[in-house]
């Protein structure tokens, strides 16, 4: 079956503060399903990313964890249950370099990274790839999902608090990106998209994989999945690249809904629930600007009033899913 190319032109900017040239940049998002043949796998991800470069893209994006099986829908019963990889010379970093030599792109993918640990978690880590074939950056996964059918925490440890938020500078031919890759979970905390602003990332892509919840069959997490990660890009003028998965694995079947959003809210391009598909959009970096001088944020902030979002978590979450010393995990209002 060939891939769906959805193509967005370069939408107008809804409040224009200025006559100039727009910083305009081709974004490509491969939204794909998991192959059990690693060949059918590789070749169907060499094709994604491909239709993108075809189309114009610049950058691709791809979902979480990109070359595997989604291990977390069971816990790990034994030690051949988790399969990192090296960062530098495992099989995504082939791959990516292999793609954007190949396509001429700078390519983001992500993957199970292997490190020294005495519990034998790795990290979750996304990284970018030039056209050159190399690492441009590397950002590890900060939030970890601990539910069912999401048990990460048995194979990922938190990233590291050093540098949580770094921000990568892509040189294109167009234009120089700051670009910042938090993943997956990270995508429902507003800190996060807000720290990334504040250090200057203009783009974020959060490769992800989400879909179904095996303990709740019947909800849908989609609508309300898409509804915060725009109004992240409203509250901090970014334009967001989500790249997820599709189709049944495990436990899980992925939804799709792959989506680029821009700083005014506008879903640019989105991808069906249950194919895969290759989004193209062409975005001016420079409306940033135009939003956050209109609505200026940044600003009027308050970061005197905002010390209880540092203080140490609490009550933590118990194995049924309450707090172990009140109702809602992580708070503690006695």
């Amino acid at each position: 079956m060939s891939i769906q190319v959805i193509k967005q032109s370069l939408q107008p900017s809804l409040c224009a503060t200025s006559e100039r040239a727009p910083r305009a940049l081709s974004v490509g998002c491969y939204q794909m399903r998991w192959y059990e043949n690693p060949k059918t796998h590789h070749d169907r991800l060499a094709e994604g990313v491909a239709r993108c470069a075809e189309h114009g893209a610049q950058l691709v994006c791809l979902p979480e964890l990109t070359l595997s099986r989604y291990p977390a829908d069971t816990r790990p019963t034994q030690a051949a249950d988790r399969a990192p990889e090296s960062l530098l010379n495992g099989p995504t970093m082939a791959m990516a370099r292999s793609l954007a030599k190949s396509c001429d792109v700078f390519v983001q993918t992500s993957l199970y990274e292997k490190v020294e640990s005495d519990d034998g978690r790795g990290l979750n880590t996304a990284i970018v790839v030039s056209p050159a074939g190399e690492l441009v950056g590397h950002t590890r996964k900060l939030h970890i999902p601990v539910t069912e059918g999401y048990f990460e925490d048995h194979y990922f440890a938190e990233g590291p608090n050093d540098s949580p938020y770094p921000v990568h500078r892509l040189e294109t031919d167009s234009v120089d990106l700051n670009l910042g890759l938090p993943t997956c979970w990270d995508e429902w905390f507003p800190e996060v998209a807000r720290s990334y602003a504040l250090d200057g990332a203009e783009l974020l892509s959060y490769p992800t994989a989400i879909g179904s919840e095996p303990d709740h069959p019947d909800f849908y997490s989609q609508p309300l999945w898409q509804a915060v990660i725009t109004g992240h890009a409203i509250a901090n003028g970014l334009f967001i690249v989500v790249p997820n998965r599709t189709g049944c694995e495990g436990l899980i079947t992925f939804y799709g809904g792959s989506f680029i959003a821009d700083p005014f809210g506008r879903v640019l391009a989105k991808a069906p629930d249950d194919q895969e598909a290759a989004l193209v959009v062409d975005i001016d970096i420079n409306q940033r600007e135009d939003w956050l001088q209109l609505f200026p944020f940044f600003s009027t902030r308050r970061p005197d009033t905002y010390g209880k979002l540092t203080e140490p978590r609490v009550n933590p979450r118990s194995e049924a899913g309450a707090g172990v010393a009140g109702p809602i995990p992580g708070l503690d209002l006695s």
